[in-house]
């Protein structure tokens, strides 16, 4: 065929000119191998592609022409990075700044759809039963909670991060245990598999005031997600463990345990900021609202 040879085996030809012997075309049998053809696919087409890029990568605008851009994968572009599990965005893989033991922490765990709504009786006590495995950790404490619809405020103490990190390992693998025991319980139908949508939000509290406003945050919660409306009266979430909070306004300073009542079995504080630092910027109200209103 007539017509220039391709780049690969002009390329090649240098090559094999360069030092390596000419073979006469088709000659082939012991010790006399069509050398041009048996290094063809390695050095030719490898070089030549090579010089193609470096070539390309180096053209510049000319005349109004754009330079040819290679798609790449990976890096900083749009779209990328990990993709949601729902209308709200995932919360970020990265590693976890290390945790000061006086540092309390707000958690954040959002479960998926299929669980369905949380509040109610039977998932309050699955929950319950999780929260009793937490008790027998001495690096590892729950002092607060509050169930909404589709998601679970906690405010808890560790003693260091990867104490943290076991402590909610623990209760997240214990409370989609028993949620899912309830919800088979109460459907008939046996449900296992997944519960919490994705990774835990952490949030160190540093100050006596940021302290003070994620209490009146996570206990007061159900009114900023309207779930006070047919409440009446009615102080303290049902699905919290705000009648067990000693900050009140007006309050009562100590426990009293009714007969009836299921608590859930939190821990008492031992941070000076969860226990007495947060005092300074006033008591907690129960009919504060934390917040602007949160969207349906």
């Amino acid at each position: 065929m007539g017509g220039p040879l391709p780049r690969s085996r002009r390329r090649l030809d240098a090559h094999v000119g360069a030092g390596y012997p000419a073979a006469t075309p088709g000659r082939c049998g012991p010790g006399t191998q069509d050398i041009p053809s048996a290094i063809w696919p390695y050095f030719g087409l490898i070089r030549a592609i090579k010089d193609d890029i470096e070539e390309i990568k180096m053209t510049r605008v000319i005349k109004g022409q754009r330079a040819l851009e290679f798609r790449t994968w990976g890096g900083k572009r749009a779209g990328a990075g990990r993709p949601p599990k729902g209308p709200r965005s995932s919360e970020r893989h990265k590693k976890r700044s290390a945790l000061k033991a006086q540092h309390p922490v707000h958690v954040t765990l959002r479960v998926v759809p299929a669980v369905g709504r949380l509040r109610k009786r039977h998932i309050y006590r699955a929950i319950q039963r999780a929260m009793l495995c937490t008790l027998r950790r001495h690096d590892f404490r729950i002092c607060h909670v509050s169930i909404q619809g589709n998601h679970i405020h906690l405010i808890v103490e560790a003693d260091h991060e990867r104490a943290l990190a076991r402590g909610m390992q623990g209760f997240e693998i214990s409370a989609a245990k028993q949620i899912n025991r309830e919800l088979s319980r109460v459907t008939g139908v046996r449900r296992t598999g997944q519960v919490f949508a994705d990774r835990y939000h952490a949030e160190p509290l540093t100050s006596p005031r940021q302290v003070r406003n994620a209490l009146a945050y996570v206990l007061n919660n159900w009114r900023r997600h309207g779930e006070d409306r047919g409440e009446g009266r009615t102080p303290f979430d049902p699905f919290s463990s705000g009648n067990c909070c000693r900050g009140w306004k007006n309050g009562p300073q100590l426990l009293r345990l009714d007969s009836g009542v299921e608590y859930l079995p939190i821990a008492f504080p031992t941070t000076w900021l969860l226990e007495t630092g947060w005092r300074r910027h006033g008591l907690l109200s129960p009919w504060e609202r934390p917040g602007p209103a949160a969207p349906a």
